[in-house]
């Protein structure tokens, strides 16, 4: 199925490794925009996921008044691991930021992670001015112990917790708490691949950490239909993000140029 988008306006490359890129694309209609919206897919860190994932929510939303980035990075498989998969998409946000693309787009830079992009998304939470958090994966330990995708933390990691705790620790945003800026997660209740308890648990922390930290969990939603542009749920992310940006104009990201 096409996903409606035409050619970005910018293909940018934020390293030498062909993983390393982002396409941007500008609103559509020519008026202001609302933003930058940027997205980073899931797929359990695995290679065999791209960032195609995204594709109908950034058509979603250039066409809702929001330039899009939408962020590829090095995963299991094509040159990922642990910690170089969190620093490409730390880096590919700050690549964002220091385009004269971005320049161009007044607003505030939201980034929007599914599942395991969740996960990068918040980890990179104090390079943006809020966060979506679509069925993210926020404990790693957990995720291993839980045997959650297949196996997925123990195939990324190539260790356990036990064996080496500080990896863990840098990797799940519930050991990055509190969250720097206001973010949104939204997990299904009915969600498979990654338990809602994950979810929950994170929120309650972040909120007794002092975060501003929004959670919506829709009954009827899977984990695959979080990136679902036509259901109930992303009408009210939108208009989440659409709150942002009128609140916060710009706050940090002229810093990162």
């Amino acid at each position: 199925m096409s996903s409606g988008l035409v050619a970005p306006a910018l293909q940018l490359a934020y390293g030498p490794h062909t993983q390393q890129t982002v396409e941007c694309w500008d609103p559509a209609g020519g008026g202001p925009p609302q933003g930058v919206a940027v997205l980073i897919h899931g797929g359990y860190w695995r290679a065999a996921f791209d960032a195609s994932l995204m594709a109908p929510l950034a058509h979603d939303l250039t066409q809702s008044g929001w330039a899009v980035a939408n962020v590829e990075y090095r995963r299991n498989g094509n040159g990922g691991g642990w910690p170089t998969t969190g620093d490409d998409v730390r880096a590919a946000v700050a690549a964002v930021a220091a385009t004269p693309w971005r320049e161009q787009h007044e607003g505030p830079v939201i980034g929007v992670g599914h599942s395991v992009g969740g996960q990068l998304a918040l980890l990179a939470v104090d390079l943006l001015d809020a966060v979506v958090a679509l069925a993210p994966v926020t404990d790693v330990a957990r995720t291993y112990r839980e045997r959650l995708g297949e196996g997925a933390a123990a195939e990324f990691f190539g260790v356990s917790p036990e064996e080496d705790p500080a990896v863990y620790e840098s990797a799940s945003p519930l050991s990055r708490l509190p969250l720097s800026a206001p973010t949104l997660v939204v997990h299904g209740a009915v969600d498979q691949r990654v338990p809602v308890d994950h979810s929950m648990d994170f929120v309650a922390r972040a909120r007794t950490a002092g975060s501003h930290i929004d959670f919506e969990s829709p009954h009827d939603l899977d984990h695959l239909a979080a990136i679902d542009p036509s259901t109930r749920s992303w009408s009210s992310v939108r208009n989440w993000m659409a709150h942002i940006g009128s609140q916060s104009p710009r706050v940090r990201t002229n810093s990162l140029a």
